[in-house]
């Protein structure tokens, strides 16, 4: 039997289409049998066909069509005709029908394990079976969202005069930041290669040969602890320009986003995008990516506490650590039995938290943010102090406190952390999150819709130090210009020429203007405890182009799954990967990572430790 060859995907058929002969190829989404005439939705990429199979009209195909199930893969041939029945206004087909004279069943299908329309399919079982949940129109249009994305990227790039160039995937091992991906090379017996964390070093080399500007879509690979939504290998959109400062760069990514934006959302993002300090940042929210779509900024409360006997509150001020608190306005609690889930409202309403909810932020913190407390301050109707702490507070800490936290009212509730600097105000930032969460004030607030805060952060220190090394590290990588005057202040207050775009709690891409002089660059080694042999053995080949004419040149990278999952508007970036890895980094589909033969590995010179 000559095979049946597809003219036109399903989701094409229109009133150009009526009463002409077509074929049609795909799977059966759907078959009833109403007892003479059969009715079968016919799916492919573009969409669905309900198919006619009368068996006074057709009766060799009609025959046919009683043995067809779901997610059979057929093809069909036949006459577009109107609807008989009520139009289906949900698909883009709906006032259509293919009348069917003749199919052919290409292939057959098992009863699938799950339903590709059910809602309550684990994650488990989808990445299990991955190629049946890419057959699910939600996640093929994440796919083709993607597609479109990365499409108007390369775009609008070519238009600005970059060359995409691609660079290595087996490299050489540089570990600063997370381990690398080794790969063992046979022919070199005892040596090995390293799949990149990032194109960084290849970008710069390209500059130095004068391409001026590049950009990638590319793979990176870092083994390092997964989260929800950190993946072991992912895709980055990489970009180095040569002869450029930051605003240079800044002012080509945001023509970018403006694009992406307008095509995607059809908002007309204003430009330039505002620009904020690292340390401000940090001092308001306790992060260097926050969501500014809600208020609860941090405060400072360490001027009143650095007067009061309060322990240990007065052990860690007097260790150089300080004390921050989020302020909540006046939430409706629920009942005493409520969660802190449970708060409906973000609006000032004169009611407290019910006790149950203190007591559950106060478990979240100790036992998952991290902190060794979280105290919490609130006033009763008498106006008189409520708190773990009431007894040690002055009978004017209300007034106290107004100085530091505007617009404070006895209605409000105060969370307080103490602790150094940097580690109490990240818990405080986190608690922040969780309470916006909780309160609605981002999910469910009607203004937070389509609203995207897009905005710049700058001024970053430019080492942070490690109490794991027990030495000063690079913050972005040690390839990072310093500021002007670096050379004469305290490492731990220089600044680095580095930027980050965030957007809604998301850091959507960071980058740097590189160092482009070799004296520079040995000294920012020797600040982080690189020796002159370490860095030679690293960095040898970018050392000496950097005594060959080496241009001034900055980029930035932009987290490619990242930015599709805002824009699909799904809370996993495995939505957004054709194949992604779970949280421990394995594939359930392939069952990978998986052992190898003994005698690859007596091939590549290498023995196993692990008892199986």
């Amino acid at each position: 039997m000559k095979n049946l060859k597809r003219s036109v995907f399903c989701g094409q058929i229109n009133q150009s289409y009526l009463d002409k002969e077509v074929v049609l190829a795909g799977w059966v989404n759907r078959r009833r049998d109403l007892g003479g005439l059969i009715f079968v939705d016919l799916r492919d990429r573009s969409g669905l066909m309900q198919l006619v199979f009368d068996p006074e009209l057709s009766p060799d195909a009609t025959a046919k069509a009683h043995e067809i199930r779901s997610e059979y893969v057929i093809a069909v041939k036949g006459t577009v005709i109107k609807r008989q029945g009520a139009i289906n206004s949900k698909i883009s087909t709906g006032e259509f029908e293919l009348k069917v004279s003749d199919v052919q069943v290409f292939n057959e299908s098992q009863t699938l394990p799950f339903q590709l329309d059910g809602t309550n399919v684990s994650e488990d079982l989808r990445l299990k079976y991955r190629y049946l949940d890419l057959r699910r129109p939600v996640m093929q249009n994440y796919l083709k969202m993607r597609h479109d994305i990365v499409y108007a990227m390369r775009d609008y790039l070519n238009r600005s005069d970059f060359y995409e160039i691609e660079t290595p995937i087996l490299s050489k091992s540089t570990p600063e930041g997370a381990r690398d991906f080794l790969v063992p090379c046979r022919i070199q017996p005892g040596t090995f290669y390293a799949l990149p964390q990032s194109p960084q070093l290849y970008k710069q080399l390209l500059i130095v040969g004068g391409l001026e500007r590049y950009f990638q879509i590319a793979r990176c690979f870092r083994d390092e602890a997964l989260r929800a939504n950190r993946q072991p290998e992912f895709t980055q959109l990489d970009i180095e320009m040569s002869f450029v400062d930051e605003q240079d760069i800044q002012n080509m990514c945001e023509g970018l986003f403006k694009e992406l934006w307008k095509k995607f959302f059809g908002i007309d993002l204003q430009l330039p995008f505002p620009r904020y300090s690292y340390d401000e940042v940090f001092s308001k929210y306790g992060s260097d990516k926050p969501d500014t779509r809600f208020g609860l900024e941090i405060n400072n409360l360490t001027e009143i506490f650095k007067n009061l006997e309060i322990n240990p509150i007065k052990s860690v001020l007097n260790d150089g650590g300080q004390i921050g608190c989020v302020c909540v306005p006046g939430v409706g609690a629920t009942s005493e039995s409520s969660t802190s889930g449970s708060s409906t409202s973000g609006s000032s309403t004169g009611k407290k938290f019910s006790r149950s909810e203190l007591d559950s932020y106060v478990e979240l913190v100790t036992k998952e943010l991290g902190g060794k407390a979280l105290l919490w301050i609130r006033w009763k109707e008498s106006g008189a102090v409520d708190s773990p702490i009431a007894k040690q507070l002055p009978e004017n800490f209300f007034e106290l406190a107004q100085k530091h936290i505007p617009g404070l009212t006895k209605s409000d509730t105060l969370f307080l952390v103490a602790g150094q600097f940097d580690s109490a105000w990240t818990i405080l930032g986190q608690l922040r999150l969780v309470l916006g969460k909780n309160l609605n004030l981002i999910n469910n607030a009607t203004s937070c819709k389509n609203d995207f805060n897009l905005f710049w952060v700058v001024d970053f220190p430019m080492f942070e130090w490690s109490e794991e090394d027990n030495r000063w590290m690079a913050k972005h990588h040690p390839f990072t210009s310093p500021q002007q005057g670096w050379e004469n202040m305290e490492i731990g207050k220089v600044k680095a020429r580095a930027y980050d775009l965030v957007c809604n709690g998301e850091e959507l891409g960071g980058g740097s203007i590189r160092i482009h002089d070799p004296k520079v660059q040995n000294k920012i080694f020797e600040m982080i405890g690189i020796t002159s042999e370490q860095a030679k053995e690293r960095f040898g080949f970018l050392l000496e182009a950097q005594t060959f004419g080496y241009p001034p040149d900055g980029g930035i990278a932009f987290g490619i799954d990242r930015l599709v999952m805002m824009f699909a508007g799904t809370d996993s970036i495995r939505d957004v990967i054709a194949f992604p890895k779970t949280q421990k980094g394995g594939c359930l589909m392939m069952e990978t990572p998986s052992t190898v033969d003994q005698a690859q590995l007596d091939e590549l010179h290498i023995k196993s430790t692990v008892k199986k």
